[in-house]
């Protein structure tokens, strides 16, 4: 049984009087529980079970400009009044810092909202297992799948309370229910794998088993057989599942820390085009259901929806108290980082996109992180199809994509299937003229 909201605010509140009366002039507390249950699957059989259940605490003191922190899996009494006084102990030989402090108070969440992020569901052991074994069971009805990788379900049970010595104390419970399934398929000597995911805040939003299944294996089928391709310069377009992982970053480039230290190749793009004009992007915390959803970020500031890239322009960053103190700016709920982060849909469907050039590439898998927000350098590993007219020709692999994310960013064409599937999303998207390295 998750622990209650009570429970953890007496801990929270018990803290900040103690910590008040060591001497701190601020404090700040965030306690958590977390549990977390799990099934391993692998070619029809039960691998592995567990669950875990966790409570933690992370402490914060201030001493005028002085700050330190500290944190623990032990909550019990004669362990916080311990870790108290170590952490008062070591913010009073920490070096001032000017920007230390907590938010102000009037950007605090002040009224909770009911974005539908807990599901009361519990699911047993063999209902988890059941969903695993019908997800296998569709997988093996091609013949060429001839292995699993693994496949596992898990359900996560959180909540957690953050309050400090201003007066701000709130907290809510979440869950996540998720699924994989990892397939190998083989023919004529061929060998691939490749996945499919679910994970949702309702468990009744989650793919149906024999659906993750399917498509598990049709995307391992999809890649046997495959060919190699010379270099070139090519349009190349994303599936929405790697497209998102432009925004990854994107989002580093843009937060309030990579600015004030002058380490992003956006640090003098505020205020100015970095993509073409029919490119918005968003960060939404407030989306019912959602991943990234969340009342108020990691320091109780509220939650609210910003637009950071309008018709191209780079209109916001992504701000907390510290940085946002030195950038002379206010806190945007951002710390912590983003939230739903996702472009907005274009104008052309799917189809219309695979006709824009008679050769392209269509890349469904990426391999490593190749992105430097420093100089905006981005090259990867990657593999996919080669379409031609419009059509998907034949498979290609063991090829790098490179460039540099300036130039990318101006050169995106967006289609417009977006969904919600993960934390940050995307449509699939193409972008013109990259450069690709093959045989």
């Amino acid at each position: 049984m998750i622990k209650d909201k009570k429970f953890l605010e007496k801990i929270a509140s018990n803290c900040i009087d103690k910590a008040k009366k060591l001497g701190a002039t601020d404090c700040e507390v965030i306690v958590s529980n977390s549990i977390s249950e799990t099934a391993n699957f692998r070619n029809k059989n039960i691998d592995e079970s567990k669950r875990s259940d966790g409570i933690g605490i992370e402490i914060s003191t201030y001493i005028q400009k002085k700050k330190s922190n500290i944190s623990s899996s032990n909550i019990n009494e004669g362990n916080l009044d311990s870790l108290i006084t170590r952490c008062i102990e070591m913010t009073k030989v920490t070096p001032e810092d000017e920007y230390n402090s907590l938010p102000d108070k009037d950007l605090f969440a002040t009224k909770h909202k009911d974005l539908e992020l807990y599901d009361e569901t519990s699911i047993s052991n063999e209902k988890k297992i059941d969903y695993l074994k019908q997800a296998e069971e569709s997988a093996f009805q091609d013949k060429r799948i001839t292995n699993t990788e693994g496949s596992s379900f898990t359900q996560v049970k959180d909540n957690f309370v953050l309050a400090n010595s201003l007066g701000f104390s709130m907290g809510y419970q979440s869950s996540i229910y998720s699924a994989s399934c990892e397939i190998i398929a083989k023919s004529n000597g061929s060998m691939e794998r490749d996945y499919e995911y679910t994970q949702k805040r309702f468990f009744s939003d989650l793919k149906p088993p024999g659906t993750l299944g399917n498509k598990a294996a049709e995307r391992a089928i999809k890649k046997l057989n495959p060919k190699k391709i010379k270099s070139e310069k090519i349009p190349i377009i994303f599936e929405k599942r790697v497209a998102k992982s432009l925004l990854d970053p994107f989002a580093d480039a843009i937060s309030a820390s990579s600015f004030a230290r002058g380490t992003s190749f956006l640090k003098d793009k505020l205020n100015k085009n970095i993509f073409s004009k029919d490119i918005n992007i968003i960060d939404d915390p407030l989306i019912s259901k959602a991943l990234g959803s969340q009342i108020f970020d990691s320091e109780g500031v509220k939650s609210s929806k910003v637009t950071l890239v309008k018709e191209g322009s780079l209109e916001n960053l992504l701000l907390d108290t510290y940085y946002g103190k030195i950038l002379k700016m206010k806190s945007n709920g951002r710390s912590g980082g983003t939230t739903n982060l996702y472009f907005e849909n274009g104008t052309k469907s799917f189809k219309e996109l695979l006709n824009t050039h008679t050769k392209a590439l269509y890349i469904n898998e990426l391999i490593g992180r190749g992105a430097n927000i420093i100089t905006g350098d981005y090259s990867v590993g990657a593999s996919g199809m080669l379409i031609e007219n419009g059509e998907f020709s034949y498979p290609i692999n063991e090829i790098t994509i490179a460039g540099n994310l300036s130039e990318m960013f101006n050169n995106i064409t967006l289609a417009n299937d977006l969904e919600f599937s993960y934390v940050t999303n995307s449509p699939t998207l193409m972008i013109e003229g990259m450069v690709v390295a093959g045989k």
